[in-house]
């Protein structure tokens, strides 16, 4: 593998979306076709020795997927989180803040817009 591109995000998204299609294609023969197109390319992509066309591949991927992926890392860190901070959206500007559980009634300054309000924590 030297001297090959290898696995990025956008590969284990092609890889991920494989699976699920030769899954479905158990019960629909027709998308099997869509699951060999998959497999080929995730392999071209793996094998390629051209980096900067694959990261630019895998740029556009990252850039199309932000708001996906933002969403789920801030639900994976309420969860994490979820003893000790509590999340908020600013009324103003809609930003998301953490402030600390059971310090009773505060005031918020959201870091974006100044904007203050009160809050039960």
């Amino acid at each position: 593998m030297y001297g090959r591109y290898g696995v990025d995000q956008f590969g284990n998204f092609l890889f991920v979306t494989y699976i699920i299609m030769a899954v479905l294609s158990l019960f629909f023969p027709f998308l099997s076709f869509i699951c060999y197109g998959l497999i080929i390319y995730t392999l071209f992509r793996m094998l390629s020795k051209q980096y900067y066309k694959r990261r630019a591949e895998n740029d556009w991927f990252l850039q199309k997927t932000e708001g996906i992926r933002k969403f789920f890392r801030r639900q994976q860190n309420k969860w994490k989180y979820r003893k000790t901070h509590k999340y908020l959206k600013c009324p103003h500007c809609h930003q998301y803040l953490r402030v600390p559980k059971g310090k009773g009634e505060i005031t918020v300054t959201c870091p974006s817009c100044h904007q203050q309000f009160d809050q039960r924590t």
